[in-house]
């Protein structure tokens, strides 16, 4: 599992998976999550500006990665 530092209290999702650096392009985070392949805590994310707090987990494309 990857631990990924937020600087405030939360983020969005859309902003966390950029800062994660996992996928190249915001176009192309807005389309993974579109399309039901990120996880929050277990359960599918379809949007953007879902609020990711210390300690979430998010899932995709085969990667694990915590809000610290």
């Amino acid at each position: 599992m990857k631990e990924i530092e937020i600087r405030g209290d939360m983020i969005r999702l859309g902003q966390f998976l950029k800062l994660a650096n996992v996928l190249e392009s915001g176009g192309e985070s807005k389309e993974v999550i579109l399309e039901g392949e990120v996880t929050v805590n277990g359960e599918v994310e379809t949007r953007r500006g879902r609020q990711l707090r210390r300690g979430d987990v998010v899932r995709l494309l085969g990667e694990t990665l915590r809000v610290r």
